[in-house]
């Protein structure tokens, strides 16, 4: 079975998806970096291919006011 690889990475404060040799990007989170991916990856798929996403850590995001409790 093929598989499609997505990896999200942080480079000068921005984050960037690599697929089949392409950038996509930036993006100002890593979350959004991953809704990207996510989609991206539905059509791999919809195209009969296993998906691998991978987060690679880096840039702490802002904090939040949901931070600390559910």
């Amino acid at each position: 079975m093929a598989i499609a690889v997505y990896e999200i990475m942080p480079r000068e404060e921005k984050w960037f998806v690599l697929h089949d040799g392409n950038e996509a990007g930036p993006y100002l989170s890593s979350e959004a970096a991953l809704v990207a991916t996510t989609s991206a990856a539905s059509a791999s798929l919809m195209d009969g291919l296993g998906v691998e996403i991978r987060v690679q850590p880096g840039i702490k995001a802002p904090a939040s006011p949901r931070e600390g409790g559910l």
